[in-house]
C-alpha cells in the first residue's frame, strides 16, 4: 500500500496491458475515541455518533458534470452513467466495511476527473476524531492511502483526492485534504460550476 502523505503528492496508477477495471474507493473512520464518557454516563446521555459520507464530484469528458453521495441518493450507476456507484451509507461508522465508492476504470476514456470527498451529515466536524482514512484498490496495482490527518475542525467537507485522465491510458491521483464548508466552497475551489440546493437522505 502506497501513502500519499503531503498535499499535492501524486501517483498514477500502475499501466498494463490489461484494462484497469474497477477501482474500489473505502472510505472507513474509528468511533473509539466516541466513547461514553464518565459524566455522560452519569448523566444517562450518549454521544452523537458522527455521520461521515463519502462522495465524489465527477466531470466526463462529454462536459456533463454531477456528484455521487448518499445525501439527496444520487448513488450512481457503475455499467452506466456516470460509471461510478456509492454501494452504500454507513451512518454510524461502525460497520468494518466503511463506504465503498466503485469507479469502473473500463470507461476510462469517457472520465476526465473526480475529486473523492467526505463530509459530515451529523454530529460535530470534529475530524480529529473521526480519525478518517481513504484507500483506492485495483486489480493490477498496488493500493494507495490518504489519510485525513490534517484537521480543521468546525469545517464539514473535506475535498480528499483529485482523480484525473492521463492519455485515456491510467488515472493520476492526487492528495489534496483540503477542507471546506460545503458543497458550494469545494465546488468552487475546483472549478466545478455547478448549482447546489439543500437535500436530505
Amino acid at each position: 500500500m502506497i501513502e500519499l502523505k503531503k498535499k499535492g503528492e501524486s501517483i498514477n496508477l500502475s499501466k498494463s496491458n490489461k484494462p484497469i477495471g474497477e477501482i474500489l474507493v473505502n472510505l472507513n473512520w474509528s468511533l473509539a475515541k466516541q466513547q461514553v464518557g464518565f459524566f455522560s454516563t452519569l448523566f444517562k446521555s450518549q454521544p452523537q455518533n458522527t455521520d461521515l459520507d463519502l462522495g465524489c464530484l465527477y466531470e466526463l469528458k462529454s462536459g456533463e458534470k454531477g456528484c455521487v453521495q448518499a445525501l439527496g441518493n444520487v448513488f450512481g450507476s457503475f455499467e452506466y452513467y456516470p460509471y461510478m456507484q456509492l454501494d452504500a451509507d454507513d451512518r454510524t461508522g461502525a460497520i468494518s466495511g466503511g463506504e465503498n465508492l466503485r469507479i469502473n476504470g473500463s470507461r476510462i476514456s469517457e472520465i476526465n476527473r473526480i475529486v473523492i470527498y467526505a463530509f459530515i451529515y451529523e454530529g460535530a466536524a470534529n475530524w480529529s476524531e473521526a480519525d478518517g482514512v481513504v484507500t483506492l484498490t485495483y486489480q493490477n496495482g498496488e493500493g494507495i492511502t490518504v489519510k485525513l490527518d490534517e484537521h480543521r475542525n468546525g469545517q464539514n467537507m473535506c475535498a480528499i483526492a483529485m482523480v484525473e485522465n492521463v492519455d485515456n491510458r491510467t488515472f493520476k491521483v492526487e492528495r489534496l485534504v483540503e477542507y471546506f464548508n460545503g458543497h458550494k466552497q469545494m465546488d468552487r475551489a475546483y472549478n466545478w460550476g455547478m448549482n447546489w440546493v439543500a437535500g436530505t437522505k
